[in-house]
């Protein structure tokens, strides 16, 4: 099997091919630059060795001046003011009578040569040679440029496809996998590895919780529904003495409650597309005045009584007993809470039932702990399936409950069974 590259290596790979081409682009003016010089010096040197030794060879000799070369020396034919200051040495792009010249300022036997070269043409043509090759050189490096880019994205697109491939995966499918290419980097597979192990681990746990949740549906629901029927059949006696009949009343609310428990929380276990699936079309306005008949009892040996006003006609889509625990536990609070008056209750048409006790009330620092509790699921106090687990229902479908109260003037609840994920806390009517 091939070597997978590391995602490193291919990186380090491509931008190594771009810094050689670049150092060779400026390694190649730089020594223009270094080599011209030498080059210049070597070859007037050579004019000077070659005059000295053709005026050694024949005492008639005289140096000639051309249009592009001249020869000073002191003592004997002295150099003009401009060049009698330069130092020994070449000097490279050195201007004199309007044109550009190299100079070489060099001692023979005592005598102290200046030859002057006018390269003006030569330099024109360099410069000419120079903008084509670094034209030529500005190409090759876009060229190189490009294919990095090209390189590096290819390097990187594996890494881009394993992003979207995990985007895509869905929480309510199993068996889900990432793939990446066999040329992908040894990181990805690193990576593509580790995440289907999780999402193999993930499969096995939420298997788990599935196998889980329908034993407790079966295996608390069945004995629960025995007990309630059974305590119906001996309220159903017309002999049963009072205090007994108050004793199964009460046996049968808790049986109620226990049932609406085990409800809510194989709820909260679940995710809310698959519960919307199964989801009931419910007339609030009709439903509503069931569930407060199915709570009078409550009211016994209490100065209260339940005022129904303004049920907006309303259709929400959601499960029934949901919305029978979430109401009802509602109710439940403030007649729990309340000794005497009237508890209001009404229905807007956006689903949001209001209702208002006239009972002790809660402060702020209450309010603000029971919200607390929602949002960390904390334990609850007091009777019903619970404030908190009733928030933790209403994030979980999208509802908002908001409580306000004050001490000593009741509370008022409301709730809206639409898709609305806020919950909101006030201290006040």
């Amino acid at each position: 099997m091939r070597r997978r590259r590391s995602l490193h290596a291919q990186i380090m790979r491509w931008l190594r091919a771009y810094a050689v081409l670049l150092a060779v682009v400026i390694s190649l003016f730089l020594a223009d630059e270094v080599l011209e010089e030498r080059i210049w010096g070597f070859f007037l040197e050579q004019e000077i060795t070659q005059h000295l030794e053709r005026k050694a060879a024949d005492p008639d000799y005289r140096w000639q001046d051309t249009e592009s070369v001249r020869l000073y020396s002191l003592p004997g034919r002295p150099p003009p003011p401009a060049l009698s200051a330069l130092p020994y040495g070449v000097r490279d792009d050195f201007w004199f009578d309007d044109h550009e010249n190299v100079v070489l300022v060099q001692r023979v036997q005592g005598v102290d040569f200046i030859l002057v070269r006018d390269i003006t043409e030569l330099k024109a043509l360099e410069e000419g040679l120079i903008l084509s090759v670094l034209g030529l050189a500005v190409a090759l490096l876009l060229v190189m440029g490009v294919l990095v880019a090209r390189g590096l994205r290819r390097s990187l697109q594996p890494l881009s496809d394993l992003a979207g491939d995990i985007s895509a995966l869905s929480p309510d499918q199993a068996e889900q996998r990432v793939v990446v290419e066999d040329h992908a980097s040894s990181e990805l597979h690193v990576i593509a590895n580790a995440l289907n192990d999780y999402l193999y681990r993930q499969d096995a746990f939420v298997e788990r919780e599935r196998v889980f949740n329908n034993t407790a549906s079966h295996e608390l629901r069945t004995p629960i529904a025995v007990i309630a029927g059974a305590i119906e059949l001996v309220l159903e006696k017309p002999d049963l003495p009072p205090t007994a009949r108050e004793q199964m009343r009460r046996a049968l609310d808790a049986a109620r409650n226990v049932e609406q428990l085990i409800a809510l929380l194989l709820t909260l276990a679940k995710d809310p597309a698959r519960l919307a699936r199964s989801n009931d079309t419910l007339r609030l306005h009709e439903l509503l005045p069931d569930i407060i008949d199915a709570h009078h009892h409550l009211l016994h040996d209490k100065a209260l009584e339940i005022v129904v006003d303004d049920l907006a006609p309303c259709v929400v889509e959601a499960p029934l007993h949901l919305v029978q625990a979430a109401i009802g536990n509602l109710l439940r609070n403030a007649i729990e809470n309340s000794d005497r008056g009237r508890i209001l209750v009404t229905l807007d048409a956006d689903a949001t039932v209001t209702i208002e006790d006239p009972g002790h009330g809660m402060t702020p620092a209450e309010i603000s702990r029971i919200y607390k509790q929602i949002a960390r699921g904390g334990r609850r106090e007091g009777g019903g399936i619970g404030l908190d687990l009733l928030g933790r229902l209403c994030d979980h479908l999208g509802w908002s409950l908001s409580i306000s109260s004050r001490p000593g003037r009741g509370t008022l609840s409301r709730l809206r069974l639409s898709d609305h994920r806020t919950v909101t806390a006030g201290d006040g009517r």
